[in-house]
């Protein structure tokens, strides 16, 4: 059996992204939906969305909102989902049921499955015997041969699961869009459960089922799903069904080279977002992670989409690294308009503030924003009272003297917070100049001897704050 997927580039490229609603979002899952995304409009087809929500153990309803809104905020917005349905729909593994009875009525007729009586106890003695012998876990085939009359009489003690029957002495060959040519024997696959005990379709099936209904090319998805797609194949060629092109992409590690999980810190997209991290800023990172590009600069969505290349997805895992994270973050706040950068900082910003002193303040400090906690230091220093002074702080404003702040405090008065008048006084009183005359004013102004530039800061302060704290220092 060959299914190299070429057939599938002859049709409107058509991707998908399909998570089971169990959880947040991780980062893998949102890289995946990110280079499916990209995928489709490099070439101006459709990516759809598709809710996998057949686990009715451990599926929310809540869940499939998070996702909803992640991948909203993320900019990755689908041409047919589940709120948004089509003739391909719908886009809820739990609403398509019909179809999958269809199909494994098919399949039956076909004699491809068959009832499997086994318990979950006797399976796990089965696969530990196994496992002690050296040889690897799969189904023995217990139930695949069994009379009319042994079922009959098992149905009666035990619902069934249904198991498809993998033909024997076969090769399944395939073309990795990642990992290039793919080659499986049938005789090392199991029979496998496509449709569970309590009726509702395993992922093998559902999941195949619905690439092929839904008119589904590519998928890319994580590799562990690799030995997944020799048993969708199967399924696939038995339904008479088309089969996309697969590309499995690497995981996702931390910085020591294990999978990303929960010990590195934040994991899932709701936990960057509540962070603060800008959506454009975290795009940007995983565009990078395990898919080369000639672009090194901070790309938007449709530039992303031109650059993306599936021939460049690496097969090596893939590193997380929050420092390069919070390079990209840098820059997307740096690019925030004024009036985004307000909602951003909305909740640290003090209230009662008319809307050009907000403005005056977001310019000021945003060049030295990282995440929005980063802005709280800054307004206790533009808009709060007497500053707390380090010991670096105290010597420099020491050294400038009594008459240096006397004059930068009598031009303050006078000009309000004009930077340029206050140190043209204190340079003409002193004859300091460069940092000798700078750097006094920063410190007794800000209470800092670095932050951001001066004299915008000095603009979004309320009237006076410069004359009160400058003259604190003068000596009267």
């Amino acid at each position: 059996m060959d299914s190299s997927g070429d057939a599938t580039f002859d049709r409107p490229v058509v991707t998908r992204f399909a998570p089971s609603p169990t959880g947040e979002v991780h980062l893998g899952n949102a890289r995946t939906a990110l280079f499916s995304f990209l995928l489709a409009r490099h070439s101006g087809g459709r990516f759809i969305l598709r809710i996998e929500d057949t686990d009715t153990e451990r599926s929310r309803e809540e869940h499939t909102t998070a996702v909803l809104e992640d991948l909203r905020w993320l900019g990755l917005e689908w041409d047919a989902g589940p709120d948004r349905e089509d003739d391909r729909g719908p886009y809820r593994q739990s609403q398509r049921g019909a179809l999958y009875k269809q199909c494994l009525e098919l399949l039956e007729r076909r004699g491809a499955v068959y009832p499997c009586y086994c318990s979950p106890l006797e399976l796990e003695v089965s696969r530990k015997t196994q496992l002690a012998s050296g040889k690897p876990p799969r189904y023995a085939g217990t139930c695949r041969n069994l009379t009319p009359a042994q079922r009959e009489q098992k149905r009666a003690q035990i619902l069934p699961s249904v198991r498809f029957q993998v033909p024997t002495g076969r090769r399944i060959e395939f073309m990795d869009l990642v990992h290039g040519p793919q080659s499986f024997l049938s005789d090392d696959i199991g029979d496998f459960v496509i449709l569970r005990a309590d009726g509702s379709a395993a992922f093998f099936f559902s999941n195949a089922v619905d690439d092929a209904s839904m008119g589904v090319t590519q998928v890319l998805r994580g590799e562990d799903h690799l030995t997944n797609t020799p048993r969708q194949l199967m399924i696939l060629e038995a339904l008479n069904l088309p089969a996309p092109a697969y590309g499995h992409i690497s995981l996702i590690v931390g910085a020591d080279g294990a999978p990303l999980s929960k010990r590195h810190g934040a994991t899932s997209v709701r936990q960057f977002r509540d962070r603060g991290y800008r959506p454009e800023a975290l795009t940007n990172h995983l565009f990078r992670l395990g898919h080369s590009t000639p672009e090194h600069g901070f790309l938007t969505l449709e530039q992303m989409a031109r650059a993306f290349d599936s021939t460049h997805l690496g097969r090596s895992p893939a590193r997380f690294d929050e420092a390069q994270l919070n390079v990209w973050q840098k820059e997307a706040v740096h690019r925030l308009p004024v009036d985004a950068a307000r909602n951003w900082l909305r909740a640290l910003l003090p209230a009662g503030l008319a809307e050009s002193a907000l403005s005056a303040f977001i310019a000021a400090v945003l060049p030295n924003l990282v995440l929005p906690e980063d802005v709280r230091p800054w307004v206790d220093v533009v808009f709060g009272g007497a500053l707390a002074l380090g010991p670096a702080e105290e010597e420099i404003i020491g050294k400038a003297g009594a008459p240096f702040f006397a004059a930068a405090a009598n031009a303050a008065a006078q000009s309000g917070n004009d930077l340029q008048a206050i140190a043209g006084a204190a340079r003409t009183a002193t004859g300091k100049k460069g940092a000798e005359l700078y750097m006094p004013l920063r410190a007794a102004l800000t209470g800092r001897v670095h932050g951001p530039e001066l004299a915008p800061l000095l603009k979004a302060m309320p009237p006076g704050k410069a004359h009160e704290r400058l003259a604190r220092f003068s000596g009267h």
